[in-house]
């Protein structure tokens, strides 16, 4: 008589539950160098205080970097006192973005810019990538996710295919792109911080496109903003989200979507889609030596007031 090994397995698998050990998370100790608070600035003049709170240190990397919200936003940092930027994106990207990618190392001649390719649903892309990134920079103090494609699919029609892509690329390569960096942090002893971009599609129902898929996928960065920010507060690594509203880039111009745009913008209390340098003061401020230091776990809604309805 036959044996139904499949249920055999089930049931050795339930009973295993009950015998499990579950790893534990650790906490920091507020006398950790990692997570203490740093010594004051002393005070020359209000000036030198002010650019010190917001000074910018180290090496990052961008990824998305060469789309429209990650080189604003990597400028930023340069403006702010980063000392190397590596920028990672689809060859095909970085290729279409070159002339503003020269334009940033010529207006920042002292910063390492360096640019690599990357795929982030392939994890033998991810890795390659990173530790490029890690010994060409001699090390990664900052991660800014904005890699991500949109997804506006009826439910009913789509495909497993179209779903998946759309978690693959925003949620999963997100978090292996995170989990990359983060081991080099913790290796270095230093530290440093994780900015995913999760999206007001985490918090709210778009309308009137469907895309499921899309908010269930910013959803999910929202929470791992949260759960990496409690593990890994111990290694001295900062986590954060920022939530932008509508932004007025390439994945909502054209004229086929003038009458979505009107739509949106009688949503919003401030009546207009955002500009791509309005993301910047959450970056600066979220990746920053100082004014980010006891900041981790939140996520910041740069929206014009969407959120609020």
């Amino acid at each position: 008589m036959p044996t139904n090994t499949s249920a055999g397995a089930s049931e050795d698998q339930r009973a295993s539950l009950i015998s499990r050990v579950l790893p534990r998370m650790t906490m920091s100790e507020g006398s950790s160098p990692l997570t203490r608070p740093l010594a004051p600035v002393p005070f020359t003049d209000g000036r030198s205080r002010a650019e010190a709170r917001f000074q910018v240190q180290g090496k990052a990397i961008v990824t998305g970097g060469a789309g429209g919200l990650g080189l604003v936003s990597a400028q930023a940092l340069l403006e702010h006192g980063l000392s190397s930027l590596c920028i990672m994106d689809l060859p095909s990207t970085l290729e279409t973005s070159s002339e503003q990618i020269q334009s940033l190392a010529s207006k920042f001649p002292s910063a390492n810019i360096t640019k690599i390719p990357l795929d982030v649903t392939s994890m033998e892309s991810i890795e390659a990538a990173f530790e490029q990134a890690n010994k060409t920079m001699e090390g990664i103090d900052i991660l800014c996710c904005f890699a991500g494609i949109p997804g506006c699919q009826p439910s009913l029609s789509v495909t497993p295919d179209q779903f998946n892509r759309v978690i693959d690329v925003n949620l999963t390569g997100s978090f292996f792109c995170a989990q990359a960096a983060a081991k080099r942090m913790e290796s270095s002893g230093k530290g440093g911080c994780v900015l995913f971009t999760a999206s007001i599609s985490a918090h709210l129902t778009n309308f009137p496109q469907p895309q499921a898929a899309y908010n269930a996928s910013k959803a999910g960065v929202a929470h791992m903003t949260r759960s990496l920010a409690a593990e890994w507060a111990v290694h001295g690594i900062r986590v954060n989200s920022i939530s932008p509203g509508y932004m007025d880039t390439i994945l909502n111009a054209g004229d086929s979507l003038a009458d979505v745009r009107k739509i949106w913008d009688s949503r919003c209390p401030m009546g207009r889609m955002g500009d791509p340098e309005e993301i910047t003061g959450a970056v600066v401020l979220l990746c920053s030596y100082r004014a980010g230091r006891y900041i981790t776990g939140a996520d910041i809604a740069v929206d014009g007031g969407t959120l609020a309805l």
